[in-house]
Formats: structure tokens, sequence, C-alpha cells
């Protein structure tokens, strides 16, 4: 079936996630034409992050948005735990950061996610499309012109100046584009899974960490949202050995579940999810950018994708709202956003890789149940605890909003 012509944009942005929204808000902000397209019909679905960093937040104070935010149900936590072989271990400080908002936000991401396109909608020039998947790109003399997407009334193409690709991991943007993937290789995946919440249950905290293992759990009010860390291909193993086998794995790490682990008794309810970290050699081509996931997948470790993400949006805000708003941008303008931004993903990378191949391997370890001299060290000089929190709370090269804003 032919494509029906639909619209010609100054910028057309694949996914409505973190980077999609923060992108299209800040650029329609700026008095950009810019559309939205998200494959589904809204965003009321189980993310990954939850984690709303001091470093957004901050960016929600400089957009005079943090007030009303503040006021969506979340939870805020001061200082972050884990439990290490048994031992509860204060890890990260937010009271010390150098920003007005030392907390992180837990908050289901659809609602972060409602809220930012509430916002956006509010500018003339930002038109969000739901139920539109993006299936191709379009090419005129080796340029990205635009996209063709499926929709409710067949398939459509939309032209655009530019095209954004915040698509994700598994991104059509980047995939038809041709640009090459470089893969880190992440020894892990997880399992995804929902478990009752009770009114004793331990506060929420970074996981809790045995001998190679992880649980983590994200508190959703009324229940855990919970990450197991497996072997990477080791589902199908799991899955042989039977769901007792997975309760007895998930209650040696959380003791207090087991009174409910049996509300996991089908693995329909269990989803995999694959970890995976990689980066694309050149994150742009003539009418093309990939920003946030689409440009390089991060580990769940310390949340930080969405932060991120949020990140790559600003940058490419301040470095291309007002060249848009003139008109189309070069690939060297593009360039600029990997420029800025591929430094500080690069480093948490490495990190993240560094932590799944020797510290989360989802192997059971032959280590005993002391402390590493490490984690001690927190224990023993709270100063400590203020270099975690800045690296996940505000990471390397934090961003300000810098685009216009249209009169």
């Amino acid at each position: 079936m032919n494509a029906v012509f639909e619209s010609r944009n100054r910028c057309l942005v694949v996914g409505g996630g973190p980077a999609g929204m923060m992108t299209g808000f800040l650029l329609a902000r700026a008095g950009v034409d810019v559309v939205v397209l998200e494959k589904h019909a809204d965003f009321n679905r189980d993310f990954r992050g939850d984690t709303i960093h001091p470093s957004t937040l901050e960016l929600l104070q400089e957009l005079g948005l943090l007030e009303e935010f503040l006021q969506l149900p979340h939870q805020e936590v001061r200082e972050i735990r884990g439990v290490f072989n048994g031992h509860s271990v204060p890890i990260a400080d937010f009271s010390r950061l150098p920003t007005p908002c030392k907390v992180i936000a837990f908050m289901p991401q659809w609602d972060f996610l409602d809220f930012l396109s509430r916002h956006a909608r509010k500018f003339p020039s930002f038109v969000l499309h739901t139920q539109h998947e993006v299936i191709d790109l379009l090419f005129e003399n080796g340029r990205v012109v635009g996209v063709r997407a499926k929709t409710p009334d067949g398939e459509r193409n939309f032209q655009a100046d530019l095209v954004i690709g915040a698509d994700g991991r598994h991104a059509i943007s980047h995939t038809k584009a041709g640009l090459e993937l470089r893969d880190f290789g992440v020894p892990i995946d997880v399992l995804w899974m929902r478990i009752s919440k009770q009114e004793n249950d331990p506060p929420q905290s970074l996981g809790f960490f045995r001998h190679g293992k992880l649980l983590v759990l994200l508190d959703r009010g009324d229940y855990f949202q919970v990450g197991f860390v497996i072997p990477k291909g080791s589902l199908e193993e799991l899955k042989r050995s039977g769901l007792t086998a997975l309760h007895k794995g998930i209650v040696a790490l959380g003791p207090f579940l087991e009174n409910r682990i049996t509300e996991l008794d089908d693995w329909n309810k269990i989803k995999l999810l694959t970890v995976q970290i990689n980066r694309l050699r050149k994150w742009c081509r003539e009418g093309l950018l990939c920003i946030g996931d689409s440009a390089h997948a991060m580990s769940p470790a310390g949340g930080v994708g969405i932060n991120l993400a949020l990140q790559d949006a600003v940058a490419t805000a301040n470095l291309l709202a007002a060249k848009l708003r003139a008109g189309p941008v070069s690939v060297a303008d593009l360039e600029l956003v990997q420029k800025r931004r591929e430094w500080p993903v690069s480093l948490i990378q490495a990190m993240q890789t560094f932590v799944h191949r020797r510290v989360v391997t989802g192997r059971e370890s032959e280590s005993g149940d002391s402390l590493p001299i490490l984690l001690k060290l927190f224990q023993w000089f709270p100063a400590l605890r203020s270099l975690p929190a800045r690296f996940i709370g505000i990471g390397p090269r934090p961003e300000h909003i810098h685009s216009p804003a249209a009169e």
C-alpha cells in the first residue's frame, strides 16, 4: 500500500520517551515547529526507570515547572543505601550536592511523560501523534527527509528538515540510517515483575546485593516493580528449574518477600529485559540526529539512563533550537551534539561495564559475607558518599537550559 503524504515540518521527533518528549517540549518552547510520533496509544506501560535525578529537577526549576511537578505523587530519597551481603551501607548522600534539589524523586515514568506532554501541548508549534509507529526513513539524494509511519488511518509520510531519532535501543531511526553500533557486551539480563507491597517493608534502597546477585525494588505505592538480575541467556535454564527455584533466589536477597513470593505463580507474570550497553560511532547523518537510548543504550545500573537521555535533549535544544527556527541545520551542526554528549556517556558506560563484569554478574560468587573495603570506607567516612551522589544525581557535564523561549 502506498503511503500518503501527510505534512512537512521543521523538525520531527521519533519516539515519545524522555529524550523525545523533552526535545519536543524545548524546541516548541523556542518556537520551532515540531511533531513527535509515539507508537503507543499512551504512556501507561512498565518502564525500567522511575528515577528523576537532582539534575532533572533543576532543569524543571529552570523551566519554572518544578513546584507543579512536585505536586504529583512521588517519593523523595535524600540518601541511597544498599544491602550488601546482609549489611546495610549508605552509598550516596544527596544533601551535599551543589544543586537546589538535593533529592532523587521516584515517580512512575508515565506520570513524568504525561507531565511533559501536557505542558508541551501549550505551545502552538508542538504536535504529538500517538499510535504512529515509524517503520522507515525517507531519503532524497542520500539525505534523510522524513519518515514513513503506520497510523490508525494507514501508512503516512511525514517530511521534515530534521528527524531526531529518540526511539530507544531498538531504534528504527539508526537501523534504517545504517549508523554503526558498537556493542560493549553485558553478561546479565533482568527479570521484571510485580510483587505486592506491605506496610512494614523496608524503604527504597539501591538494591539487595549478595555474592554477585542483585535484587532491585521500585516502590510504586501498593506494589514493588521488581528487577532480579540473572546471567545473560539463562532464562530457559531457570524455567527448567521451576518457579520454586526462582522464588528461593529472590527470597535469599529479600527475605521479607517470603510471605508473598507465591504471587509469582506463572512465568507469564515475569518479563525478560535484555540489558545492553552500546553506542553509535556517529550519532548523525544529513537530516538525522540520534539521541538518548537510540544513540547509546545504557544498563539500568544507577538508574542513569533517563538522566542521560534528558541531558541529550537539553544539549540538542541548546545547540540547535535557534538555528532550526531560522532554517535547516547542517551535519556540522548535528555533530556538535555528539561532541558535547559523547564524553559523559562513554564515561558512565565504562563504569557500568566494569560493575557488570566484576561486581553484579548474576552468578553466585564464592566471596564471604564480609564487606569489601570500599563499602567500609563509605561507612567510616560519610563525606565520601557525596562522590557517588554526584555521579548518579548530576553526572559528568550536566546541562542547563540555554535554548531560547519564543515570545
